[in-house]
């Protein structure tokens, strides 16, 4: 299990990294991007652990990518400036 919580916590910061390094512009602060990457993928990991049990060090760091992925998405802003048009247009 310490090799799957290793790994997994590698692999956020990992994804946290290249997207801080690719996505800039549209995440917040680096240390949030960092440690939001590495919290998602070791509770992916925990959750992965927890439904498959011992075994299966593949699957579970697929699903601690997964959940550090999307953990990363929510925290994604809008690229250009949304455009509202009034009710009467």
């Amino acid at each position: 299990m310490l090799l799957e919580a290793l790994s997994s916590a590698i692999l956020g910061l990992a994804l946290a990294w290249a997207a801080t390094h690719r996505l800039a512009h549209r995440l917040p602060a680096r240390p949030l991007v960092l440690s939001t990457g590495v919290a998602g993928a070791l509770f992916g990991a925990f959750v992965m652990h927890s439904a498959l049990e011992a075994g299966h060090l593949l699957v579970v760091l697929l699903g601690a990518v997964i959940v550090s992925v999307a953990s990363l998405s929510l925290l994604l802003r809008p690229a250009g400036r949304m455009r509202r048009r009034s009710a009467t247009a």
